[in-house]
């Protein structure tokens, strides 16, 4: 028999896979809020011009999800990020109060080769601040994405910090480029295939002497003194200047910055300060990143708007944090309790039951296969079902039922009416 399967880079998620990233998304969704930023969501399809000449060259040549609308004749594409959908949405709102804090949490879509910890249908998990320019937006980004990841139970993770400015004023000088994106581009794959591979497309593109100079600029990087140590090199650069004291007033608000001037990120929408976050183990490459887009709204309304943030890649990080023992899937249920029907002449007792618990905020499930009480009890092994509740002849004429947790061995006989509270106490 033929076995369909999703297509390459799209995944079908189980049970105990959904209550995992359920767990996961929760944990981030508290750290998001109590920073006070707010959730919105956008569509997941956006009309084509929307998305063009937001990205770059490689991302809307290649990567981008995009399609003819066959009965109107329309172009549109699935969202590669949700950056841009939030400029959009913030383009089309005037009571927006400034500064705008947001969160989002939903999935994009790219066309791109599926590897370790590289979907091509995955989650991010987005905060943005719209409508401030200063180095404390900045700083709260970092903060926050810091705070969720410890919040998820990492420790070992590096954030790494560069600006736009500060790259392009140091390339104009040293190597003469007027336009770096092409640099930035080939410098942004150095994770994916490393030093030498970065040196080859900068050879191919701008030359080997360039390349030479490239490899050893971004080199560069440490702490705050390695920062004030390159920035005096170019004090008389006003780009470079401003970028330095901002970099500076972010590193003197958040720690555990390291300041990395092999950081481009590869969009082309970034103006200024850009930040990425990496796990010491595993190697599975960053796992949050984003930085200030100061024009990307402006190219929607006409009039600059500064906004800056930053996104966790949920994907990867369940998946190191799976690696490294710190995600433990929870059971493949979410029922707290599985009702079995010892005897089906009671059945609606057993009914009766279940509406009780349900109506005291208790997840049942109630088995209506009609199966032996063994195939029940089984069932409620395999789902790993906290508490098991049954329901017979003599718990029906009784007017109580049988509440058993495996996990403590504990077993106790009670009435209907106070069932909720012993199955509490053994949930806790």
């Amino acid at each position: 028999m033929k076995e369909y399967r999703p297509p390459r880079g799209f995944r079908d998620f189980p049970p105990e896979v959904m209550l995992l990233r359920r767990e996961v998304i929760g944990k981030v969704v508290r750290v998001f809020e109590r920073y006070g930023f707010d959730p919105i969501d956008t569509p997941a399809v956006e009309h084509w011009e929307t998305l063009a000449g937001k990205y770059g060259e490689e991302a809307e040549g290649k990567l981008i999800w995009r399609f003819t609308d066959p009965w109107s004749g329309k172009e549109y594409a699935l969202r590669y990020d949700l950056t841009v959908p939030l400029a959009r949405f913030v383009s089309n709102r005037q009571d927006l109060p400034l500064p705008f804090k947001r969160y989002h949490i939903a999935p994009v879509w790219r066309h791109e080769e599926p590897q370790r910890g590289r979907y091509r249908e995955f989650y991010q998990c987005d905060v943005d601040i719209v409508g401030s320019p200063y180095p404390e937006a900045d700083a709260e980004v970092i903060e926050v994405i810091s705070e969720a990841l410890r919040e998820l139970g990492f420790s070992g993770f590096k954030v790494r910090l560069n600006d736009r400015r500060l790259l392009a004023a140091v390339f104009e000088e040293e190597l003469g480029l007027k336009d770096p994106l092409p640099v930035y581009r080939a410098v942004d794959k150095l994770d994916k295939i490393g030093p030498e591979g970065v040196k080859r497309e900068l050879s191919r593109a701008a030359g080997e002497a360039v390349a030479e100079k490239v490899m050893d600029l971004i080199s560069l990087g440490g702490d705050l003194e390695a920062l004030r140590s390159l920035c005096s090199r170019y004090s008389h650069n006003a780009r470079a200047k401003e970028a330095c004291d901002h970099l500076e007033q972010v590193l003197s608000l958040v720690g555990g910055v390291t300041f990395d001037f092999s950081l481009v990120r590869g969009l082309d929408y970034y103006t200024g300060p850009i930040v990425e976050v990496v796990l010491d183990q595993p190697k599975i490459g960053s796992v949050a990143g984003g930085g200030r887009y100061d024009g990307l709204i402006g190219l929607f309304t006409g009039k600059e708007m500064p906004a800056t943030g930053a996104s966790l890649g949920i994907e990867r990080i369940i998946d190191a944090g799976v690696e490294l023992g710190i995600f433990k899937p929870p059971r493949s249920t979410v029922a707290d309790v599985y009702v079995v029907v010892v005897d089906w002449a009671y059945f609606k007792y057993a009914w009766r039951a279940a509406r009780e618990l349900r109506s005291n905020g208790i997840n049942v499930r109630l088995d209506v296969s009609r199966a032996s009480e063994e195939a029940q009890r089984r069932r409620a092994r395999r789902l790993g079902a906290p508490v098991m509740l049954f329901v017979g002849k003599s718990e029906a004429e009784s007017g109580t039922v049988t509440v058993y947790s495996p996990a403590k061995g504990e077993r106790a006989v009670v009435r209907l009416e106070e069932a909720h509270l012993v199955i509490k106490r053994f949930l806790s």
